[in-house]
């Protein structure tokens, strides 16, 4: 994991560098939210550390750029500030949260890893998003027919599941597709005394 400093106070630097090597992290500092900027530009950051007063670009104006650039990366801001207002312009500004001053290596620690494993999350789970909506899949209706399988222990036709969840026949045969691909349904023969063989689908751990 690497993060990004910004602060202009040296001491605190260094302090926030030293913390970020006890948790086997590598970081990067900068001393104004304009070198902030363009560093976070340049590199491949996991959180960003702002510091409110700055000279040249205070945190707000920090926070407020870095969220036109990414809207997912996780923003901790440190203050010596405790004031709610100040709290809730962070946050409109699209901060994620918030470390008082004196920093304290335990609680800034925990905290990073904690929202780092939530915007890891977040963006796994966005990436998903992304594979169901390309290939015109809704996870609300998969859920539905896998949900449908899971339950019904003998197979079954597409024309049987339609009746059964209530969704044209088209959809189920889709989605039955997709479910098909992704290795979770088998296909099986069935031979009819009378016609063609019937194709009857069944989850594939029955």
């Amino acid at each position: 994991m690497k993060i990004l400093i910004i602060d202009n106070d040296e001491s605190l630097r260094f302090m926030l560098t030293e913390f970020c090597k006890h948790a086997e992290w590598e970081s990067d500092t900068a001393v104004n939210g304009r070198e902030g900027i363009e560093k976070f530009l340049k590199g491949a950051f996991d959180v960003v550390l702002v510091d409110y007063h700055m000279p040249e670009m205070d945190g707000l104006q920090t926070v407020r750029e870095l969220r036109k650039h990414n809207q997912q990366i996780p923003i901790l801001v440190l203050t010596v500030d405790e004031r709610q207002e100040v709290a809730d312009r962070f946050l409109e500004e699209g901060a994620t949260d918030f470390a008082l001053k004196p920093v304290k290596a335990p609680d800034l620690i925990s905290r990073i890893r904690l929202h780092a494993q939530i915007a890891n999350m977040k963006s796994v789970q966005d990436e998903e998003e992304d594979v169901f909506t390309v290939k015109g899949i809704s996870k609300g209706t998969l859920q539905t027919v896998a949900s449908f399988l899971k339950e019904h222990k003998s197979p079954i036709s597409v024309d049987g599941i339609s009746k059964e969840v209530g969704l044209a026949y088209p959809t189920v045969y889709r989605y039955l597709m997709h479910l098909l691909e992704e290795g979770k349904v088998k296909q099986v023969v069935s031979h009819q005394k009378i016609g063609r063989p019937k194709k009857l689908y069944k989850w594939y751990t029955h």
